[in-house]
């Protein structure tokens, strides 16, 4: 039986994988409901990364790695993304895996230049992702959780820009048929949003922003949600089809 993969690219801060779970809970937990077959793999091991003919689908999860520091496991990824995306396997990535596809697929990725993006923000889609098959019904907003520092700085050729917020132009893309990058957090609840401003507040002081003021502005983030369990629709709905 195929299925999706989530590749786990990172872990949580310790604190909170003790008191919410890791990244792959968080993205996992929303969507257990829904009864299709997923499974976890770490390729930052020696585990081999999935046979393409055994996927479904597949979710690149956020990192607390830096994708310009070229870690083995990252670019082993980075050159088995564009058969995925040739395949028209659906494929989400996450924060760093928005950054890693983005690369794979011949972009650019550095430190953001406007500074670190972090707390609930105003996600602003653009006009034509109205007709997105991912974030077409979420037109022209969404609240998303953002806890980042680098960014895609230049899209890959053919990419279609989907949306944008005050820091960041390239907040959600598509490339190929089914593959997007999103470089907020869908997965992300409002204890794992505030734990990562509390744990970030030297740095966030440091470029002039106000931890406490981001802290208190966290919101709920419903069309996070939203947004992973669209996902997973199109992947049945393509595996239905095939």
């Amino acid at each position: 039986m195929k299925t999706t993969v989530i590749l786990k690219l990172g872990s949580t801060i310790p604190s909170l994988a003790h008191e919410l779970g890791d990244f792959d809970e968080w993205i996992r937990s929303p969507l257990a409901d829904l009864g299709l077959p997923m499974e976890v793999v770490d390729p930052r091991s020696a585990a081999p990364l999935p046979r393409l003919d055994t996927l479904e689908g597949v979710i690149l999860t956020g990192s607390h790695s830096m994708v310009t520091d070229n870690l083995a496991w990252s670019e082993r990824i980075a050159a088995w993304l564009p058969d995925v995306v040739a395949r028209g396997i659906p494929l989400l990535g996450i924060c760093y895996g928005h950054q890693l596809l983005a690369r794979a697929m011949g972009g650019d990725v550095a430190d953001n230049p406007h500074g670190r993006e972090f707390g609930s923000h105003r996600v602003n889609l653009l006009p034509h992702a109205a007709d997105d098959p991912l974030l077409g019904s979420f037109t022209p907003a969404i609240g998303a959780h953002l806890c980042h520092t680098q960014s895609v700085v230049r899209l890959p050729p053919d990419a279609v820009r989907l949306a944008w917020s005050e820091r960041e132009p390239h907040q959600a893309y598509r490339v190929g048929s089914c593959a997007w990058g999103v470089q907020f957090h869908p997965e992300f609840g409002e204890q794992a949003m505030k734990g990562y401003i509390r744990e970030c507040a030297g740095l966030l002081s440091g470029e002039g922003q106000d931890p406490a003021a981001l802290e208190r502005k966290v919101v709920p983030t419903p069309a996070g949600t939203g947004i992973l369990r669209r996902f997973m629709e199109i992947v049945k709905e393509r595996g239905e089809s095939s």
